[in-house]
């Protein structure tokens, strides 16, 4: 890697490492309340790759410290994302929750030397105290608690002697600083409330500012590697530190965290998404999560190259999601064997292709890849198109099939148009064609070419699948930014789950695997559910179209 090329990180770390450092340890630190996303895969690429390249060490740790919020489902969704990205963190996976007894001792510590007291306001007097960015806080009136009366009411706390929001202990550092974060925030707040792994063993639990930066002290990490909106958190982080009088403290450095176009990566919002029923869960095809995504059928190899060709910088920005788009296709169209499959199906009928007869052909799996070998494709007298491959007064350019002009079907002969026929309706339900039997294998005798080719199955060896069409789930490029007086649910797009309860594919589809990946020929790339397809009755999601927009945008920028 060039010297222009690598990211301010590490040029941070080679800089340390040339001036006589000697481990670098990075974290991936989640907090285990929701469901990892695209976001949190840029974070988790960047620690471990980082590690990697310098051969260090990356820890998983789950800041686990809002026993209200947090759940094992929640810690189990968060080591598979992991690990399903490819990265591993071998035997180094803790967790806050390991360090409480630790955390509470440094309270003490805070509290003895006359820089943390109990105060007794409410959590609306203390909110009020605290002041506005333009206006300086006032102090509470128990700030000068004597320290032995704040130790005992600390230790009083511990063991459950009040109520919920009567005492909260805090950091005594300056109600007047401009960074509203300094302002005497809080360390510990009581919360009767069960811990995922402790239990019932603690009901003051420590606020996320305070145990975060002291969890990676005790961890010995070297490089605390966070996104921009923890910046003014970073007074704090330091000023924890260096009161607790802690040998080498690590150091906190923040880069842009990635926005996404047609997407929202809030955690909250997205938690109401499905709390509220919008989507079907936290793995919805639809979501940005992680595990929405691999259900969607996005190769982890092509998140990960995503990642790290956005890069790493200090400044904010929005990629294009077609950026994202890009990468899965790239990836799909080396490794995704075709595939063909009708969704809104119209039958043809062969009028002089001999009845009962069956041929089949030879097929490749995919073009881009010399090894993924050749499949067998049966054909029939009865056949399905796609019924938007037809139209009875074709346009200028039109190259699919209409009366008396000819198409090749893939792998198989040229056919003609012959007679149209309808139900009472008016609809068309069936094309009776003529085939030319000189033209297996798509060639003819006269040499003569058609500019249409058409997939199809055989209507007697067809199997039934279901499809599901997904697309944005909201319908502009800032959902988050809806105008006055919106929300960013007003920007749902209505269309983003389409389904087709019943389209015919070739029957080597019919006992796909559970997650596996293929493109449906002029579809689109298409991925075998991993929640709701049966055996013998696959379901498949549309992982992306066909159309590569961000190419498009590459070539001409």
């Amino acid at each position: 890697m060039s010297e222009s090329t690598k990211n301010f990180i590490e040029h941070i770390i080679e800089n340390d490492l040339a001036a006589g450092r000697r481990k670098i340890l990075t974290r991936f630190p989640p907090e285990p309340n929701g469901y990892l996303h695209i976001g949190h895969a840029k974070s988790i690429t960047l620690n471990f790759t980082l590690a990697q390249q310098y051969g260090g060490q990356c820890n998983l740790r789950f800041d686990d410290t809002n026993p209200t919020r947090e759940e094992m489902e929640f810690v189990e969704s968060i080591k598979q994302d992991v690990a399903w990205l490819g990265f591993d963190w071998g035997d180094r996976e803790f967790y806050a929750s390991d360090y409480f007894e630790r955390l509470y001792e440094f309270a003490e510590f805070l509290i003895s030397k006359d820089k943390a007291y109990v105060d007794s306001l409410s959590p609306e007097q203390i909110r009020e105290y605290r002041g506005t960015p333009t206006e300086p806080g006032r102090n509470s009136p128990y700030r000068d608690r004597p320290v032995q009366e704040s130790l005992d009411l600390f230790r009083r706390m511990r063991k459950g002697e009040f109520a919920e929001g009567e005492h909260v202990l805090r950091a005594k550092i300056d109600m007047a600083h401009p960074n509203l974060n300094m302002r005497d925030p809080s360390m510990y707040r009581i919360r009767h409330a069960a811990h995922h792994r402790t239990g019932s063993t603690w009901c003051i639990y420590p606020m996320y500012d305070f145990a975060h930066g002291q969890s990676d002290a005790i961890e010995g990490i070297s490089h605390s590697i966070c996104t921009l909106e923890f910046e003014n958190h970073r007074p704090l982080y330091d000023w924890f530190l260096k009161e607790l009088e802690l040998p080498d403290p690590p150091h906190q450095y923040e880069f842009a965290r990635l926005n996404l176009t047609y997407t929202v990566l809030s955690k909250r919002k997205l938690r109401e998404l499905v709390e509220q029923g919008i989507v079907e869960s936290w793995d919805d095809p639809r979501m940005p999560t992680i595990s929405g995504m691999r259900r969607r059928g996005y190769p982890p190899e092509a998140i990960v190259a995503f990642c790290r060709d956005i890069g790493v910088s200090k400044t904010e920005s929005t990629i294009d999601a077609a950026h994202l788009l890009f990468h899965i296709r790239e990836h799909l169209n080396r490794t995704a064997a075709r595939v063909m499959a009708v969704l809104d199906p119209v039958k043809v009928v062969i009028t002089n292709y001999p009845a009962g007869q069956t041929e089949e052909f030879v097929t490749e799996n995919n073009p881009e890849d010399p090894a993924a070998g050749t499949r067998i494709v049966p054909f029939s007298r009865e056949l399905y198109i796609e019924r938007e491959d037809f139209i009875e007064e074709p346009p200028k350019k039109w190259f699919r099939l209409s009366p008396g002009r000819e198409v090749r079907l893939k792998n198989a002969y040229y056919i003609t148009c012959d007679e149209v026929v309808r139900d009472a309706d008016g609809t068309i339900v069936e094309l009776r064609c003529s085939y030319d039997p000189e033209s297996r294998g798509g060639s003819t005798p006269d040499g003569r070419k058609v500019k249409g080719t058409l997939h199809w199955v055989s209507a007697a060896h067809a199997v039934p699948v279901e499809v599901h069409n997904y697309d944005h789930l909201f319908c502009t490029p800032f959902p988050e930014n809806p105008g006055e007086g919106g929300s960013y649910l007003d920007n749902l797009n209505p269309d983003s789950r389409q389904i087709v309860p019943r389209a015919w594919a070739e029957p080597s589809l019919q006992h796909a695997e559970s997650g596996q990946r293929f493109q449906f020929l002029r579809k689109g790339y298409y991925c075998v559910d991993i929640k709701l397809s049966k055996p013998g009755f696959p379901v498949f999601n549309r992982t992306v179209t066909l159309r590569d927009t961000w190419a498009k945008v590459q070539k001409n920028s």
